[in-house]
């Protein structure tokens, strides 16, 4: 007869930034499994987009939401939870917690006030798509979004001079616009290299030139979350 030993020990009271996958569902680490198992509490940017991840992996741990709306009201009541012995993880709706989504307030927080933190490694949509580019890697520049309104100009403006690559995040419906700023701003014969649905179904690469995509995409309206990277100033 079998003697099963089941693991009792308690996690230490921190606050661990947990990557979940940015699409595919296997992307992620048996270690994160099993911390989002033994935390106390998970902080959900979205809950019922987290739920589904936290069904198929049969976790069961109790959720919060914590995302940008109220990230401000609720930082100083998890960071006292944590201190006062709870373990706490943190989670996005997709990918690195705090890399274009929430995270850094309560990360800064918890330094503030003496929390240790536990980042743990995993998915993030930036890096493979910089890697499948072609474009050079050694030395890189991850904008994120651009400003929507106030600082772009100036913003495209300082990043016209940089050399080294540089990686932005964008949504469907702003992609045509930034591509035609880039265009006015970068040049159009500039390398760009366009990733879309990253480790989904329809994943997809393109690379060109910015006038070039901005002819593929006008023809063929975007669709899809994007990382764009593109090539610096030579």
């Amino acid at each position: 007869m079998s003697l099963i030993i089941q693991n009792t020990k308690k996690l230490e009271s921190k606050l661990y930034l947990v990557p979940t996958p940015i699409g595919n569902l296997e992307d992620i680490t048996l270690r994160a499994i099993r911390i989002l198992k033994e935390v106390d509490l998970i902080l959900a940017e979205d809950t019922r987009t987290s739920g589904k991840l936290l069904k198929h992996y049969e976790i069961s741990t109790h959720m919060h939401s914590h995302h940008m709306h109220n990230e401000h009201k609720t930082v100083a009541n998890i960071v006292q939870r944590i201190k006062n012995g709870e373990s706490i993880a943190l989670i996005s709706d997709a990918g690195t917690p705090a890399i274009s989504d929430p995270g850094f307030l309560l990360t800064r927080a918890c330094l503030e006030n003496g929390v240790e933190i536990e980042c743990l490694p995993g998915a993030t949509a930036f890096v493979p798509a910089l890697v499948n580019s072609g474009l050079p890697n050694d030395k890189f520049v991850f904008e994120g979004f651009l400003p929507v309104k106030k600082g772009r100009q100036t913003r495209l403006i300082f990043l016209a001079e940089e050399t080294r690559t540089i990686i932005f995040y964008e949504s469907p419906h702003k992609l045509l616009k930034t591509l035609t700023h880039f265009s006015e701003y970068f040049g159009p014969d500039r390398p760009i290299s366009i990733s879309r649905e990253l480790t989904k179904l329809y994943e997809e690469t393109l690379r060109g030139t910015v006038a070039e995509m901005i002819e593929h995409f006008t023809n063929k309206p975007p669709k899809g979350e994007f990382v764009v990277v593109v090539g610096g100033k030579k």
